[in-house]
Order: C-alpha cells, then sequence, then structure tokens
C-alpha cells in the first residue's frame, strides 16, 4: 500500500524548501561557473539537509510514523562501509580511464595548470602555492581517507529522506518502479542548480536528463545496500564517498572533459554505475538465497 499521504508532504516540503532557497540564491544572481560565490556554496551544502528535515516533518506531524521506520540506524555490519570505500574510487578510476581512452577528457592536466589558473584568476597568490606534484597527491588520500567522512555528513541530509523514508514508501510499487521513480525525483530535485551551470556548463536542458541517469543509475547500488542492511546511514557513507571522488582529483586532471558524454556525471559513468549497480544486485540475490 502507498502511503500517499506521506510521500506527498515529504515531497512537497523537500522541493519547495530547497526549489525556494535556490531559486532566491540564483536570482541574486548566483552562477555555477569558475568559484562559485562562498555564500551560494554553503547554502547549497545547506539544502542537503532539507530531505531530512521534510523526513522529520512528516514523520513527526503528518503521518506519525516512528524514527524507526526511517532507516536511521548503523545497519548490520561495518563491512559495506569499507567495501563501498573501495568500489567507488574504483569506479572513478575507471571511468576517467574511459573518458580518456575514449577521446573525451583531453590530455590529462599533470601539472593541474588549470587549477592554478583559477586561483590566480580569483586574486590568489601563487607564489608560495605547493607545486602539483605535492598537491595532487595530497588531493588524492585526502579525497580516500578524509572526504568521505565530511561529505557522509551532509549524504545522510539527502539519504534520511532519498532512501530512508522514501525508497521505502515506494516499494510497494515494485522493486524496479519504486527504483527508476526515485532516480527521477533525485535528478529532478538538482533542476535549479543544473540550470545555472553545475554538472553540465552549457547544457542546462539536456543536463537535467543526464543529471537524471546519473541518479538512477548509481540509485541502484545505493538501494540495493540500504535495502539489504537496513541503513540510511549505510547510504549517506555512500552518498559522502561518491562525492568525496566527484569533488577530488578527477575534474582538476580533465577540466576539458566533454560534460554530456564523459566523467562520473557523462554516459560514460552513468554505464560504470548501472553495471555497478547491476552486479549488485546479482551479487545480494545470491547471498540471499545462500543465507
Amino acid at each position: 500500500m502507498i502511503h500517499r499521504k506521506g510521500i506527498s508532504s515529504f515531497l512537497l516540503i523537500t522541493f519547495g524548501i530547497t526549489w525556494l532557497a535556490e531559486g532566491i540564491l540564483i536570482w541574486s544572481g548566483f552562477r555555477i561557473t569558475g568559484i562559485p560565490q562562498m555564500v551560494g556554496q554553503f547554502v547549497v551544502m545547506g539544502v542537503m539537509w532539507v530531505p531530512a528535515l521534510a523526513t522529520l516533518i512528516t514523520t513527526r506531524w503528518i503521518t506519525h510514523e516512528p524514527i524507526s521506520t526511517t532507516g536511521l540506524r548503523f545497519g548490520k555490519s561495518w563491512k559495506p562501509y569499507a567495501l563501498t570505500a573501495l568500489i567507488i574510487p574504483l569506479c572513478f578510476l575507471v571511468t576517467y580511464l574511459l573518458t580518456w581512452a575514449l577521446g573525451l577528457g583531453g590530455a590529462p592536466d599533470w601539472q593541474l595548470k588549470n587549477l592554478y589558473d583559477l586561483a590566480a584568476s580569483a586574486g590568489a597568490d601563487m607564489s608560495t602555492a605547493p607545486a602539483p606534484q605535492l598537491l595532487a597527491p595530497v588531493l588524492i588520500i585526502s579525497s580516500l581517507l578524509a572526504a568521505p567522512w565530511f561529505n557522509s555528513l551532509l549524504g545522510l541530509g539527502e539519504e534520511w529522506g532519498w532512501r530512508g523514508y522514501l525508497l521505502p514508501r515506494l516499494m510497494p510499487l515494485g522493486k524496479w518502479k519504486a527504483y527508476l521513480l526515485l532516480g527521477v525525483i533525485w535528478g529532478l530535485w538538482h533542476a535549479p542548480l543544473i540550470l545555472v551551470g553545475f554538472n553540465y556548463p552549457g547544457y542546462p536542458v539536456l543536463g537535467i536528463f543526464l543529471m537524471i541517469l546519473m541518479t538512477t543509475a548509481l540509485g541502484i547500488f545505493m538501494n540495493e545496500l540500504t535495502l539489504h542492511y537496513d541503513s540510511a546511514i549505510l547510504a549517506g557513507w555512500i552518498h559522502g564517498v561518491f562525492n568525496a571522488q566527484a569533488y577530488g582529483i578527477w575534474r582538476l586532471l580533465f577540466p576539458q572533459m566533454h560534460p554530456i558524454f564523459g566523467g562520473h556525471t557523462g554516459v560514460i559513468g552513468s554505464i560504470v554505475l548501472l553495471v555497478l549497480g547491476l552486479v549488485t544486485v546479482g551479487w545480494l540475490a545470491r547471498r540471499t538465497s545462500i543465507d
């Protein structure tokens, strides 16, 4: 049975607050080009917790459901956390190797010239900047060891809503319908930012469809693990590991990447994520049958 009242409340709050906040930001001149304004960056980070707020409001005052029904728990095991910390970076490596091999990313910017030029144009004193040979390893290590923890705190704000609250309430539609619908909803939620340059600069409308493709593909992997281990916190961790890579070294190495076909947000990335998701479906199905 579909919880229409709860789902409607959750979506109205989530989209209403997010799109209003981002709409005001965009109206005030915020664009995602170069180095976005700091205030805007904080607003964008803040709205990542709007789905969590919608979950709390909906369960507490609209449907009167216990918080225990929203998956706010660590889960059955620490193993999927460790596994994700290895698999997601490997998927990024495969994605960008394919992007490079297929000529969709240009020559790698090993000297990080684009990054240094961008920082200089913003007024940074580059005379004391570390050499690329030192900075690149730091960025790689940070994206693997430190950044996932910070990003998972932000990711949990989304995932307590998307996979903690919404996913289980869509499951009566059937697994694949629920997965597809959640992927579309999650992708559309990003639409205002995509219109002003997020992920697909120069392709504001087509970018929305590409974002939906990526969120649906990534969602298969996240949905499977979230449901199997009964944990929205795990979903937040996966989101954090993914974002740690997404905002790490890769786009700095490939600043000329084709926004539609290359990289983790393009067609290549979605194909890699789709394969990961389908392999995970088969793996967990076999584990369940054995158990």
